[in-house]
């Protein structure tokens, strides 16, 4: 059971999946870190020697991850929505932030209002 950045990696992957599992860390860069620490990625996880783990953790120490880059990023749209810019507002108002429209979709961001048509009449309605 090995543990990395106060994560436990998943025994049964191999050692490049395993590391996406540390929140900040995706598959290019779980690569880099095993190419780094001379490690073989298809490497189960439970079969990293105590050795290959500590350089492993050595390189994983350098880089933001966890706690901290959450941490960062909370930051980071804390001071966009003090300093007021356009980024900031959209966070506020619970909003798409990167330019995607919102007449139609973004669902996800909204959330579920009310039932939502296609905003047109039927046809032959009564008035």
């Amino acid at each position: 059971m090995a543990r990395i950045a106060g994560v436990t990696l998943p025994d049964a992957r191999p050692a490049h999946i395993a590391l996406t599992a540390i929140f900040g860390i995706g598959r290019p860069t779980a690569m880099a870190i095993l190419a780094s620490a001379k490690v073989d990625p298809a490497k189960r996880a439970k079969d990293l020697t105590d050795v290959e783990l500590d350089r492993i953790r050595v390189v994983v120490d350098t880089m933001k991850v966890e706690g901290d880059l959450r941490l960062a990023i909370t930051q980071n749209v804390r001071r966009l929505k003090e300093t007021g810019s356009y980024r900031g507002l959209r966070h506020m108002h619970n909003l798409p932030v990167r330019g995607q429209r919102t007449k139609t979709n973004a669902r996800t961001r909204k959330g579920k209002r009310k039932t939502v048509g296609s905003g047109r009449k039927p046809t032959g309605q009564k008035t």
